[in-house]
């Protein structure tokens, strides 16, 4: 009979940030950490199947991002990668994470590679989903909408269109052999919190921030030349906007990365559950 761990649902405040956030309780208190960071347009429940595929054997952690999910932000608060990361920091400060790998999926990755630039010391290792930090792992799509600024006539008009249900499920179902495997919920779920009061604009700033991410892609990657943590790279070869090429562009800094490439999009947990969980059971195995 499958294993099942219980999964705790939370709330902790973070500089006037109130961060939700889910865990796994593992049966062995000494389990390994792995921190999930999240992408553009979800949340923690983008996890949620994960977490009860491995939950029972480790300790599972993902977080609410401000302007996402059941995160409630200050309405002052302002939207930047550098504050999403403050946040992200906080929130480990807060609940005692001395170590811990990474799960850098999306905008994940650049929120987590700041928080890894700041306690290098807690870094036990990095899972890698489809988070790019190279510029030949950015798709003609994703090159042309991170150029975007905001005094560009039809700049912001652009990113809302991203934003409606259309471009939500756009991301889900893009370079996926089979739609059919997707859960219609995961997008209908992602556009209901893109849908509350403030949202949409807090993601039209973050889109015009994203620019700052590419001006940091060389220090990451001088950050993973000089630590060079134990990492697994997985990565849906259909993705849109993070191509196959930024995958490969991590063994240039991380020859021993192990990489594992899929027949799926940006959101292959939802298609490829099955392959990648073992692969991360492995993995955190090792780091034990």
């Amino acid at each position: 009979m499958n294993r099942f761990p219980s999964i705790h649902y939370g709330r902790i405040d973070v500089d006037g940030v109130e961060v939700h956030y889910r865990e796994s309780v593992p049966e062995r208190p000494d389990a390994p950490v792995l921190l999930l960071l999240h992408g553009f347009p979800s949340a923690s429940h983008q996890f949620r199947r994960l977490i009860d595929a491995l939950g029972a054997d480790y300790r599972l952690i993902a977080p609410d991002y401000p302007g996402f999910g059941e995160t409630v932000a200050p309405e002052d608060f302002t939207y930047t990668f550098d504050r999403l990361a403050d946040i992200v920091e906080g929130f480990t400060d807060r609940l005692g994470l001395h170590r811990f790998a990474m799960y850098l999926f999306d905008f994940g990755a650049p929120v987590g590679l700041r928080l890894a630039e700041r306690r290098p010391d807690r870094v036990t290792g990095l899972i890698v989903q489809n988070g790019n930090a190279y510029l030949e792992g950015m798709s003609e799509a994703a090159r042309d909408f991170t150029a975007l600024s905001p005094e560009q006539p039809g700049a912001e008009d652009t990113v809302r269109g991203l934003l409606a249900l259309e471009g939500t499920r756009f991301q889900y179902e893009t370079g996926t052999p089979d739609p059919g495997l997707i859960a219609p919920e995961s997008w209908t779920l992602d556009q209901h919190y893109l849908d509350l009061p403030g949202r949409k604009e807090a993601q039209v700033a973050l889109a015009f921030d994203y620019k700052s991410n590419v001006e940091r892609y060389a220090d990451w990657q001088a950050w993973l030349r000089k630590y060079a943590p134990p990492t697994l790279i997985v990565w849906g070869t259909g993705d849109p906007f993070f191509t196959e090429a930024g995958a490969r562009a991590y063994l240039r800094d991380l020859p021993e990365a192990e990489l594992r490439l899929f027949d799926a999009g940006h959101f292959a947990l939802e298609t490829h559950l099955a392959e990648i969980a073992p692969l991360i059971a492995e993995f955190l195995d090792r780091d034990r």
